[in-house]
């Protein structure tokens, strides 16, 4: 058997879990009105469906003064009960054991919600937040081990298999055990010993309420990356600690701080795989309880070589498990390659919990509509048609091929045209940038997808209304995509300023910018198409400047969690970055740009201006095949240009309805 390490059950107290896969705590924001939902239990039995070895859900608060975010889990409201049983009932059917993690984030929160004072071991305000909370007296911390307490015993009620303490990035232990928040001077300050006081009465106090029955484990963080917090040398103490109550049956890891490092928590592609594997790695080399490691794996080989090589004895497994639920059991089946990698992209998990969506999946469009398909399929019609139909697509970016996966899985006989020798449309020129490889995952998941399911794709074929006679369709799905546009400032003979997909494809002229170059990229998307660009040519020796008319250069990298990174990135590669800046005309090589806060006017005068400005669809194939009478969608960017997600999701809705 392939990944035997992977694969051997292992002992959590009085919990087996069947496999090392673990399906690790994270944000889904399913909740309603503090309570779990249908969707949590289809969310997670999908997963347990799927073969991950255990599943450990999202946090559960345990006091009133925590409420973060808007869509949290009041574990401590027993009306809570019905909602975790249809939970645990749902996982159990796959014989996969299922544990709450349970928490109350202290400082890192707001009152903004709860109309309480944040309550934290020191009245030090979270950089996030920029709340001062209040700092508990005794009361206040015998209320949070209590509250701890309730939790657990309702948690024990609706059925779950174990409980985890979240102390790590963001916990009001976290704050405890950490100096950088810790200040005090009483029995909870000062020695780690005295800072993890709060840690060790609760899990006292959680385990007389649970007993031997469930499992009881604890999420400490290694290295919180701030100045002053805690070291992987703290976190082995604490480990140590947290061994010698004889009372805790696993370990588990993070690496940042929620609120100050969150971004080397769900780190991005930019940040190499089993880049926190140090913490498991040390903690295990001080305790012989189980570790679980966690950090970017995204493919079972990977997770395979952690174990063998020592680092852990159990791997979490996210995004991998978002992007693809039945990653386990393909992984166990042999067949790696058709597991759908996460791109580590960002956008639709951890993006949308940052705007206070759901979590949702870049290219998995059931991720987060679970409980919603479920109900599909139980309506009459069901999900097969009855009379299969021939369906041509045309285009085969992220869109097209989404459409063909949809419409060949209800049964139809799909053929896909691409005029490119390659598929992929953006996303394959998107992934040619530096650090960005990863995002070519999303095509060749869709790929592997369509041999699949027995999608024909025709590469170099140009789609005319006359193919389309010729071929007779009963359905065609134009996915055409969009086309660089022409801003107005620019003059259409002015050869030296071209767009970003240019640059990347090679058809700039001259072959675009070379060492020695001087360069001005105009940001109006905000997103990867500046930035990434922009590093490409300062890697190829250029002097490049980031001129755009938002506060930030790239304004959505903060939500995906890429900001500092792209920020670092930067300062190495010297790429300046000028902010309130709009172009108003272009004379020669002289670019004028107007400082809208002020009204002055500065100038430009670079070898090149490359253009990551808003798109054109190109949906003349849609029109004409429209005014002809023909049944025909289009989808994706020639409809309205916008990111992979929309394409991919635009795709799925039409293909399904087919």
């Amino acid at each position: 058997m392939a990944y035997r390490y992977l694969w051997s059950p292992l002992a959590l107290g009085p919990v087996t879990v069947r496999n090392r896969i673990v399906f690790s705590a994270h944000l889904t924001n399913y909740a309603r009105d503090g309570l779990p939902t249908e969707q949590h239990a289809a969310y997670y039995a999908a997963r347990a469906a799927g073969g991950t070895g255990l599943i450990i859900t999202e946090e559960h608060s345990t006091h009133p003064t925590d409420w973060p975010y808007e869509k949290l889990i009041h574990g401590f409201h027993r009306d809570v009960v019905p909602g975790y049983l249809r939970i645990t009932e749902a996982v159990h059917r796959y014989r996969t054991p299922i544990f709450a993690q349970i928490n109350h984030n202290g400082g890192q929160a707001s009152s903004m919600y709860s109309r309480q004072a944040v309550w934290a071991p020191s009245p030090v305000a979270d950089p996030l937040f920029r709340e001062v909370p209040k700092a508990v007296d005794q009361a206040e911390i015998d209320e949070i081990v209590a509250g701890y307490a309730l939790v657990a015993e309702h948690c024990a009620e609706g059925g779950f298999d174990g409980i985890e303490l979240q102390c790590s990035h963001s916990s009001i232990v976290r704050g405890f055990l950490s100096q950088a928040t810790n200040r005090r001077t009483d029995d909870y300050g000062g020695p780690l010993e005295q800072r993890a006081r709060l840690l060790l009465e609760i899990v006292d106090a959680v385990r007389r309420v649970i007993g031997n029955r469930l499992a009881l484990g604890v999420r400490i963080c290694g290295d919180e990356l701030i100045d002053g917090g805690t070291t992987i040398d703290d976190a082995v103490r604490v480990a140590e600690l947290v061994e010698q109550t004889g009372q805790v049956d696993y370990i588990n890891t993070s690496i940042g701080v929620a609120t100050a490092s969150l971004f080397m928590i769900e780190a991005s592609m930019h940040v190499p795989p089993g880049y926190a594997l140090f913490i498991p790695s040390a903690l295990r080399k001080a305790v012989d309880l189980p570790v679980i490691g966690v950090g970017r794996f995204k493919d079972p080989l990977q997770a395979e070589r952690a174990l063998a090589e020592g680092h852990c004895d159990l791997v979490g497994v996210v995004r991998g498990q978002i992007a693809d639920a039945d990653f386990a059991a393909k992984a166990r089946a042999g067949a790696t390659e058709d597991i759908r990698l996460c791109l580590s992209c960002n956008q639709e998990c951890v993006g949308r919990m940052g705007l206070n969506r759901w979590l949702g999946c870049i290219e998995n469009p059931h991720t987060g509509r679970e409980a919603e398909l479920l109900h599909a399929a139980d309506r009459p019609r069901g999900r097969a048609v009855t009379v299969a139909k021939d369906v041509m697509v045309v285009g085969a970016g992220p869109a097209g091929l989404q459409a063909a996966i949809a419409a060949a899985r209800n049964g139809h006989r799909v053929t896909v045209y691409e005029k490119e020798g390659q598929a992929g449309g953006q996303v394959r020129l998107a992934a040619t940038v530096p650090n960005r490889a990863e995002l070519g995952d999303l095509v060749r998941n869709q790929l592997t997808e369509c041999r699949r399911l027995g999608v024909r794709i025709e590469l170099g074929v140009g789609v005319w209304p006359g193919l389309v006679d010729e071929k007779r369709p009963d359905v065609v799905i134009v996915a055409t995509g969009a086309e660089p546009a022409r801003p107005w400032w620019a003059p259409a003979d002015a050869e030296h300023v071209v767009d970003v997909r240019h640059v990347l494809d090679g058809s700039a002229p001259a072959g675009g910018p070379a060492a020695g170059d001087s360069v001005v990229v105009i940001d109006e998307i905000g997103f990867h198409h500046a930035t990434s660009v922009a590093e490409l040519l300062a890697d190829r020796g250029c002097q490049v400047e980031i001129v755009t008319n938002g506060m930030v250069v790239g304004q959505d990298l903060g939500v995906t969690l890429d900001m500092e990174g792209w920020w670092a990135r930067a300062e190495t590669k010297g790429v300046v970055q000028s902010t309130d800046l709009v172009p108003m005309g272009l004379e020669g090589r002289a670019l004028h740009l107007l400082h809208h806060p002020t009204g002055h006017m500065q100038d430009r005068t670079p070898d090149w201006v490359v253009l990551a400005i808003p798109a054109t669809p190109v949906d003349w194939l849609f029109q004409e095949l429209r005014q002809r009478g023909l049944v025909v969608e289009r989808i994706g960017d020639c409809v309205a240009p916008r990111r992979a997600h929309a394409a991919v999701i635009d795709g799925e809705r039409v293909g399904a309805a087919l």
